[in-house]
Parts: C-alpha cells; sequence; structure tokens
C-alpha cells in the first residue's frame, strides 16, 4: 500500500477525469504508475540494445518493403 500527496493542480485533474470516466481517482493513479513502469522498462530495454555493438539496425526503405529482417 502506498500514500502520497499530490499538488493541488495534479489533483484536481485527477477528480476531473475521475468524474468524467466514472473511474476511481486511485484506479486512474494504478493505471497511470503502470503505464510509467511500463514505459521505464521498455527504455531501458531500447538503451540496452543500443549500446549492443553487434545490433542490426534497418534502413527506412527495408522497412517499407517489407524484407525478412529476422537475418
Amino acid at each position: 500500500m502506498i500514500a502520497l500527496r499530490l499538488p493541488e493542480t495534479i489533483e484536481k485533474k485527477l477528480k476531473e477525469l475521475s468524474a468524467k470516466t466514472g473511474k476511481t481517482k486511485s484506479f486512474l493513479a494504478r493505471e497511470a504508475i503502470i503505464e510509467y513502469l511500463e514505459n521505464i522498462k521498455d527504455y531501458q530495454i531500447a538503451v540496452k540494445r543500443l549500446q549492443n555493438p553487434s545490433r542490426k539496425i534497418w534502413s527506412l526503405e527495408e522497412l517499407e518493403l517489407g524484407r525478412d529482417l529476422e537475418g
């Protein structure tokens, strides 16, 4: 369980969104945190892949042509 204080502006936006969607503020906050954590994980994976010197980079043309990009 976690408790946190939000700035009034964020609290107001959260309350308004809750009223518009019918979702609880807790639900909305939980979903936002989950999405943020997933984004951070994806970012870390991307950085790790970019640091791999043997990575394969495809051009936009290759992607558009739908070439076999696995090999």
